[in-house]
């Protein structure tokens, strides 16, 4: 697999890795915080398409997503410096904030308009990582394409969300 050769790994590369996965993970253990037993009994009076998922999937999901998501961090840390790399870690950065920013605003604030926004914003910053990963890794890009779609379904959950109620 280019950019991640098991065989070559040095303590570096296992620092680089290591904090990639945490500071992805990161971004769910804030989300977290954010959702109180209140905030959940708020959420299940909701009305919400019929297509919503248990809410006991989200968590097991999400966490594979941020561990894919670290491994696409660190395969794009190894590569070549360059001004693209620059722009893709910047968009990275703002995807992740996005991400962790979504579950404050919807849950915390218990404000849908606003969890639409952040979702709609999110889909869009991981399309652009995406597509900045793919020119730098295409292997990198690919690792965030389960995430591209869960958001994509999440932002149409969203809307139906904020239709309904």
């Amino acid at each position: 697999m280019q950019n991640l050769n098991l065989k070559s790994f040095d303590k570096m590369s296992i620092l680089k890795l290591s904090g990639s996965l945490l500071l992805c993970l990161s971004a769910g253990i804030i989300g977290k915080f954010a959702v109180s037993p209140e905030s959940l009994i708020w959420y299940e009076y909701l009305f919400k398409p019929v297509l919503t998922p248990p809410i006991w999937i989200f968590m097991p999901v999400w966490t594979i997503l941020y561990l894919l998501m670290g491994i696409s961090l660190f395969m794009v840390l190894n590569t070549e410096n360059s001004n693209r790399k620059t722009q893709a870690l910047i968009l990275f950065g703002v995807q992740l904030f996005l991400n962790a920013l979504w579950s404050p605003v919807f849950f915390g604030l218990r404000s849908i308009i606003g969890g639409f926004f952040v979702i709609f914003l999110l889909w869009l910053s991981i399309f652009f990582t995406f597509y900045k990963f793919y020119k730098l890794s295409q292997n990198a890009s690919y690792f965030l394409v389960p995430y591209l779609l869960w958001v994509s379904f999440s932002v149409g959950l969203s809307l139906s969300v904020w239709i309904l109620n």
